[in-house]
């Protein structure tokens, strides 16, 4: 049975999966955060995914459109309170100090994450840490998720109130 997803649900999860890929770039390419939101919206960076066959082979695959005001707004939020956001992260971790040591995608889908948990309420934090906790499972194996599901649920309840 196929689950119903509306297509403004589906445009913001190509949404919040963009911001994660545009948060990352624009911390390690060089490009000003203007640039790197440019090139996603056109369509030049994140059109596409790699996507393991049966085979053990991989294909190109492109990826559902995204709601391109929802992602530029998460972008340019992220970029103007990356430093709390990243204060806010290793407050919660029981060394703050393995923020810094964290993979870099990792620590892009935790800012995405932390600044829609404390910035907007248009969608239930359980929601939200589920499109995170599903998103991780696209970069990371079982570890990462479940590390990622505990650390936003901690988080949640303390500015989710």
């Amino acid at each position: 049975m196929t689950k119903f997803v509306s297509e403004k649900i589906r445009k913001k999860s190509g949404a919040r999966l963009a911001a994660v890929q545009a948060v990352y770039m624009s911390a390690f390419s060089g490009l000003s955060v203007d640039e790197v939101i440019k090139d996603f919206k056109e369509g030049e960076i994140g059109r596409y995914a790699i996507e393991e066959t049966a085979l053990n082979g991989e294909q190109m695959v492109e990826l559902e459109e995204m709601d391109k005001s929802y992602f530029e707004k998460l972008v340019r939020g992220i970029h103007s309170k990356k430093q709390d956001l990243e204060n806010s992260l290793r407050s919660y971790l029981k060394d703050p100090t393995s923020y810094d040591h964290m993979n870099a995608t990792m620590q892009a889908l935790l800012l995405c994450a932390v600044y829609e948990l404390g910035f907007t309420r248009d969608v239930d934090a359980k929601v939200l840490i589920q499109e995170y906790v599903d998103l991780a499972y696209a970069f990371f194996m079982k570890n990462e998720p479940k590390m990622i599901n505990a650390l936003l649920d901690q988080i949640a309840k303390n500015i989710r109130i």
